[in-house]
Parts: C-alpha cells; sequence; structure tokens
C-alpha cells in the first residue's frame, strides 16, 4: 500500500507546553548506557467519571492542551522523519529505526482490563465491560495481573478484513499490543518510548493478536537490550512465562487455552518491524476512509487531511459530556507525562 502524503505531519510532534498538577519527570542521566539525551514530546491526561466504574474514561491531550485520539493523534515514531512515507538517510539509524511510542492501559501487577476504546469519540481509555460487568484479568499462578505494563502502539491497527500471510488469520480489529518488560511500574494513560525487541503470535478465537516485545528506552538496562535473544540472556524465563500468560489467562472464565502461531515461537525484531510497518499502513488507509473500518471511530485533530478531521470545540463538547470524577485523592487529576530518549547506544 502506498504511504500518504496527507499523513506526513503527523509523524511529528511539538515541542513546549505547560506542566499540569502531576508532572512525572526522568531525572538527568535516568537512562544508562553512553549518549546524548533530548526532550521528546509531552502529552496529558484528564480522568472523567468515577474510577473503577463503566462511566470512567481517561481523555488525552497534547503539551498545548488540547485534546487529542490516543490512537490516531499520537505518532508510531518518534521524532521521525519521512519522504513519501520512506525515511531519510538522515534518519536511518538504530535509534529512530527502532523507537516508538507506547500508550500504557495496564501498569503492571494490576487486574484491571483497561483498553483503549477504539469505538468512541477519542478514544479515551476505558475498562473492558462484559455481561454488564467491569472485566479483571485473573491471576496466572505465580503473577499477580499482568505481568508487564501492558499498552498498544498509536497509529497501527489489524484489519480484521485483511488475511496475515503467517498466520492464516485475518486481524483481530485492534491496535497492535505491546509487553513492556523494564523494571518500573507505569502509570495509566503514560506515552512513553519503547525499543521492540520481538513478537509473538496470539490466535484469539481464529484472529491474529500480535503481542510486541519491548522495553522503555529509559529502563537502567536498556543498553543491553537489542534483539528478542537478549530478553533470553538478561531475564531468562520471562519469555517462557509470557507464553503461559497467555495461553492461560482466559482459563479461569471457562475458555480454552489460547493457541498461538509458529508454535508459540517469539520472531525477531525484524520480523517484528515487518508487522508494525502493515498494521500502520493499514491504520494509514483506515483513516483515510480507503478500507472498511466498521465501527471504529476515527475522529482525530491532528491529521487536517482525514475526512474523519474535528475541531477541538467538538472534542471539548465531547469530554464534557461524560461526568467529572467527584473522588478526592482519586489520581485522576490532569497527568501530564514527559520523557527523554538518548539519540546514542540504547
Amino acid at each position: 500500500m502506498r504511504a500518504l502524503l496527507p499523513l506526513l505531519p503527523l509523524l511529528r510532534t511539538g515541542r513546549g507546553g505547560r506542566a499540569g498538577a502531576l508532572v512525572v519527570r526522568l531525572r538527568e542521566g535516568a537512562a544508562a548506557g553512553p549518549g546524548p539525551r533530548r526532550a521528546m514530546a509531552s502529552y496529558r491526561t484528564e480522568g472523567r467519571g468515577e474510577p473503577h466504574s463503566p462511566g470512567y474514561r481517561l481523555f488525552f491531550k497534547n503539551e498545548v492542551g488540547h485534546y487529542i485520539s490516543p490512537f490516531h493523534d499520537i505518532p508510531l515514531k518518534v521524532d521521525s522523519k519521512e519522504e513519501n512515507g520512506i525515511p531519510t538517510k538522515r534518519a536511518r539509524n538504530d535509534f529512530s529505526e527502532n523507537v516508538f511510542h507506547m500508550v500504557v492501559e495496564v501498569p503492571r501487577w494490576t487486574n484491571a482490563k483497561m483498553e483503549i476504546a477504539t469505538e468512541e469519540p477519542l478514544n479515551p481509555i476505558k475498562q473492558d465491560v462484559k455481561d454488564g460487568k467491569l472485566r479483571y484479568v485473573a491471576n496466572i499462578f505465580p503473577h499477580k495481573g499482568y505481568i508487564w505494563n501492558y499498552g498498544a502502539l498509536p497509529q497501527t491497527w489489524e484489519d480484521p478484513h485483511r488475511k496475515d500471510k503467517s498466520t492464516d488469520c485475518y486481524g483481530d480489529n485492534d491496535p497492535i499490543d505491546v509487553c513492556e518488560i523494564g523494571s518500573k511500574v507505569l502509570s495509566r494513560g503514560e506515552v512513553i518510548c519503547v525499543k521492540i525487541l520481538g513478537i509473538l503470535a496470539l490466535i484469539d478465537q481464529g484472529e491474529t493478536d500480535w503481542k510486541l516485545i519491548a522495553i522503555n528506552v529509559n529502563d537502567p538496562d536498556a543498553y543491553k537490550f537489542h534483539d528478542i535473544n537478549d530478553v533470553r540472556k538478561y531475564k531468562p524465563g520471562y519469555l517462557e512465562a509470557t507464553l503461559n500468560w497467555f495461553r492461560f489467562y482466559k482459563v479461569p472464565e471457562g475458555k480454552p487455552e489460547n493457541q498461538f502461531a509458529f508454535n508459540g515461537e517469539f520472531k525477531n525484531k525484524a520480523f517484528a518491524f515487518e508487522v508494525i510497518k502493515s498494521a500502520h499502513e493499514c491504520w494509514k488507509a483506515l483513516l483515510m476512509r480507503k478500507c472498511d473500518g466498521g465501527s471504529i471511530n476515527c475522529i482525530n485533530l491532528e491529521i487536517s487531511d482525514s475526512p474523519f478531521h474535528w475541531t477541538q470545540e467538538k472534542a471539548r463538547s465531547i469530554v464534557e459530556s461524560v461526568s467529572p470524577s467527584i473522588s478526592k485523592g482519586s489520581n485522576e487529576e490532569e497527568q501530564v507525562w514527559h520523557f527523554l530518549a538518548s539519540d546514542g547506544n540504547i
């Protein structure tokens, strides 16, 4: 699929912005390994509705306080440069090729099944509901909740009408999922920079549900990790635990074990890049109404040539239609995520 010229501006992020109530800053020198550091974009979150309720929503803002969609308006790549969808020579280095934005939906060790609401305007994070009840994942012995920080790559979409050649199954109609294996427990709604290390192909009810393995670039050990074999070397047992978690996590609900393509083999970074590239192309077609998006909500604020582009006034009216939280001390105040990334040996 050809890259789309009108979408080029969304692969760049702005600078500046003002901190809100809660600011998360990485201390100087937090990331191990040599190399210069630079400030990246900042994103804010605003909770509406009561936490732990079906009506709770976590909306996103950019660095100047404008509402955005975390699905459509946060760039996939970190500070990439593209011409007709192809990285320029200046951008072709390890940093730009392997650093992506990740939206954290579920912090490690928690159980609430939180996810980007792909069918709602502005795509806020919400808790999944089944049969009128909030969903929580079971504890898969010996673990508590999710065993990684779990989230998604923005600007990706697994097309349910497109059969994956490697798995012979159609997509699951969601952004690509990410399992972040760093040492820090992250926060819901945090937007971080991750290095992609590999990928697992889960087959969920006949659909391909890719699971990327990645690490926060600011993790103290990030400089050690370059591909999937480094996970085996420096975090022995983690990949096996990941496979077992995905195999069994629906069994307590009375469902059968999940299946995997490639007999549960984790594919390497190069394979993962091809999956990401394909999902990004599918997303581009989705945003330009060149394919059947079904119930996916494509409203965006940053892609001016998209037929789904909205104004801030309309976006604000959507947010204000959700009742504000009245809980005190619930950590649902406006949050601002600042992150740094290294240009060097990460």
